[in-house]
């Protein structure tokens, strides 16, 4: 086995696979299972094996550039744009901030920021909390400690510093734009205090009036709005099939990327985007809910 080959296979089995080198695994298997071939087959082409075919294909190891264009050759795969969409995922080293934080927090907090970190936008639909993206450290806190009453400090605070460092995917030098409709009711619930929610408020203006947001409310009296299960990050990829939305479940948070959830999603986005205050009115709403507290 050659230098190449092992290095592609160590990379990664330090910790278990990121959600995005697993994403790059399923797509591979798709595209072998897409023109029929079977993985020994692949895996003899690639001058492997079945069984390092399956880490591949499980995201537990690498692929090389090389490697992964032959693949999509044999695949028959004649789509350009999805195969540099792939190479990219493949070959990217980037070792984002969230990186300190593993060992500290759950893989999926560190998920989370790597698929924001790679979007090519964002949008997300919140019912019942703030946005976590548009959160105070002061909401965070409160939150998680009400979730998680038994977590120490030493606990709560990294929880609390991931979700405020989240923010520069939409603050950064790059920023990625961001959509999100928030119910009425999220911005009214009092998590904590009076001084909590109206620094909260405050904050979600400020926000919106510097371009990271693009804000918009569903009010409590809207009529036609039965989406109130209809939470979610939707996440843009390079490419349509490459579309990534994160939803809460009772077990946690689920990457849903196969077809045909996506599409689906994207169209519940646009059905409730139609009981949503345009972003104008959204503001002055929120101006005067902080009047109100």
């Amino acid at each position: 086995m050659g230098d190449q080959l092992r290095g592609e296979q160590l990379r990664g089995v330090d910790h278990q696979p990121t959600a995005r080198q697993v994403r790059l695994g399923s797509e591979l298997r798709k595209l072998r299972e897409a023109a029929g071939k079977p993985a020994k087959e692949v895996a003899g082409l690639l001058g492997s094996s079945s069984a390092h075919m399956s880490q591949i294909e499980a995201g537990s190891s690498g692929i090389s550039e090389e490697r992964l264009r032959r693949l999509a050759a044999h695949c028959a795969c004649t789509d350009e744009e999805l195969i540099e969409a792939l190479v990219g995922m493949a070959t990217d080293r980037t070792r984002g901030w969230w990186e300190e934080y593993r060992g500290v927090l759950p893989q999926v907090n560190l998920d989370v920021a790597e698929a924001e970190h790679h979007a090519m936008f964002l949008r997300e639909v919140v019912i019942t909390h703030v946005p976590g993206l548009l959160q105070t450290p002061d909401y965070a806190r409160t939150i998680f400690r009400y979730m998680r009453p038994e977590l120490p400090e030493s606990e709560l605070r990294p929880r609390v510093e991931h979700r405020m460092r989240r923010r520069t995917v939409i603050e950064g030098d790059n920023p990625t734009p961001y959509e999100t409709i928030v119910h009425e009711f999220a911005l009214r619930v009092r998590v904590a205090d009076r001084r909590t929610s109206l620094a909260q408020l405050r904050c979600i203006l400020d926000q919106i009036e510097q371009g990271h947001a693009a804000l918009r409310i569903i009010p409590t009296d809207q009529d036609g709005f039965a989406g109130a299960g209809a939470s979610m990050m939707y996440m843009g990829g390079p490419v349509p099939r490459l579309d990534t939305c994160l939803r809460d479940t009772p077990t946690g948070t689920a990457f849903i990327d196969a077809e045909p959830h996506p599409a689906q999603l994207r169209t519940l986005f646009r059905k409730v985007e139609k009981a949503t205050l345009d972003p104008s009115m959204s503001r002055d709403f929120i101006h005067r809910l902080t009047k109100e507290l």
